[in-house]
């Protein structure tokens, strides 16, 4: 099918650069007949740049309206999680590739992926209305059963966009990374939660990433250094790739990966410390020389405790910030006079000091997703007050000109804030162990899990783990 391009217009934003719409004759797939296409390369608040693409037929008067990333695939996948518990959050904008998966949660309605869609949380739920609408006269006459289901369906979705169902939860998952939902510096904890996550397999697979051609050798260490955030100089002990034998504190192994961005082989470097009065920890780096693909991570051994823990620490001084803190996966992050909420999985496990973790969640904020320096034609000036506000606390939080007391609360108790008075208690620092919840429970999969006695269990179910 050929297409051309039939012109250009030139239209001024809010910046200087000028937004060019391209006009190109394309095939309309309804009649068959020459249509238009309209492109817009621009840049969404918060978020990237993207495509917007809008086509309609002179002809048959047919239109579409979709949106593609204009840039590529992201080293890992992203999940949106909000809660919707007033009208305003209805106009959240949410940007929808053509790789996300998009759910409603509290009717169990999961809209698997299909056309890039730029809209807010109303206009979502409008249009899976009107979709589930299409031949629901047809159901009404064939299958009034399935008709009435639908029906309800349909009428909670409109109670939902209209604001006189609330509150409700949705999520939206996409592999590719490139989907978003618009975040405010008024969200509360627990009301809006962004993840980023390794790609499987078979979501690189899906995404065209996947290539079995170049298998990761059994041994591969690189030939020469590549400095990283963790390591950024040569370690004085040689990298080894034997780990048969007791793995030795301080000692850095090197040993072969799969990349999660590109699916090709890396290396992943590993070194296990000892952190005075809490416990032995591994750091892990990966980088990959293909795509430059890098993650830093912490992770903590050990049984899993009876009880959580939460740290609560008071920072008085600038020397405050210098504190070592580890910050495990499973951890949540607060604090209340910097209106801050880390959820757990965010920033994965960190070892650094107070001051690193504040910077980092600050620049992640700012470059890599909300890049509130580039404005745009869609944000709002109260809107972007708000988070230049919010950024100015952090600044001064980082830079030691405030006070401000910080919450770490650890279902599996494996964070840590260094004493300053180690072994003596820390006046400025509370530990207290707290009782999970039973949601707790089950997002760590320990409802189900049982140690002791299984095998007599397996036997009472019908099934003998005895050799016959």
């Amino acid at each position: 099918m050929g297409c051309k391009v039939a012109e250009a217009s030139a239209q001024e934003g809010d910046d200087d650069s000028p937004k060019i719409v391209d006009v190109i004759e394309s095939l309309c797939v309804n009649c068959e007949q020459e249509g238009t296409t309209r492109l817009l390369l621009t840049k969404i608040p918060f978020f990237r740049e993207i495509v917007i693409m809008s086509f309609e037929c002179p002809h048959c008067h047919f239109k579409n309206s979709e949106v593609q990333p204009a840039g590529e695939i992201q080293q890992r996948g992203v999940k949106y999680t909000f809660k919707v518990d007033g009208s305003v959050d209805l106009s959240r904008q949410i940007i929808k590739s053509d790789t996300a998966t998009f759910r409603i949660e509290d009717i169990d309605l999961e809209i698997p992926p299909g056309r890039g869609q730029l809209t807010n949380v109303e206009g979502i739920l409008s249009m899976i209305a009107q979709d589930l609408e299409q031949k629901q006269n047809e159901r009404k006459e064939v299958m009034p059963e399935l008709y009435e289901k639908i029906q309800g369906i349909i009428e909670t979705i409109k109670q939902m966009a209209n604001g006189t169902k609330l509150p409700f939860t949705i999520a939206m998952d996409d592999p590719a990374g490139n989907s978003s939902i618009e975040p405010s510096t008024d969200d509360a904890s627990g009301k809006y939660s962004r993840r980023h996550y390794p790609r499987t397999t078979e979501q690189n697979n899906t995404l065209g990433l996947g290539d079995n051609a170049e298998e990761a050798p059994v041994t591969d260490i690189r030939p020469e250094y590549h400095a990283t955030q963790m390591y950024p100089q040569m370690p004085e002990q040689s990298m080894v790739n034997n780990v048969d034998e007791d793995i030795v504190e301080n000692q850095v192994y090197s040993f072969p990966a799969t990349c999660p961005g590109c699916t090709k082989p890396c290396t992943t470097n590993m070194k296990m410390v000892n952190i005075p009065h809490f416990k032995q920890v591994v750091l892990m780096s990966t980088v990959c020389d293909h795509c430059g693909y890098r993650s830093n991570e912490v992770k903590t051994g050990g049984a899993v405790p009876a009880k959580g823990r939460r740290i609560t620490l008071a920072v008085n001084t600038k020397e405050d910030l210098s504190r070592d803190i580890l910050k495990a996966e499973s951890c949540a992050m607060s604090c209340q006079e910097l209106s801050l909420s880390v959820e757990p999985g965010t920033l994965g496990g960190r070892f650094t000091t107070l001051e690193g973790i504040l910077t980092q969640v600050r620049d992640d904020l700012r470059s890599s997703v909300f890049d509130t320096g580039s404005g745009g034609d869609s944000m709002e000036t109260a809107s972007k007050g708000k988070w230049d506000e919010f950024f100015g606390r952090l600044t001064a939080a980082i830079n030691g000109d405030v006070k401000f007391t910080i919450v770490l609360e650890d279902p599996l108790a494996s964070s840590y804030v260094q004493s300053l008075t180690a072994p003596e208690p820390d006046s400025q620092m509370k530990v207290e162990d707290y009782e999970r919840t039973a949601a707790e429970e089950e997002d760590l999969g320990l409802t189900d899990m049982k140690t002791e006695g299984y095998e007599e269990d397996a036997e009472t179910n019908g099934v003998s783990t005895k050799g016959t």
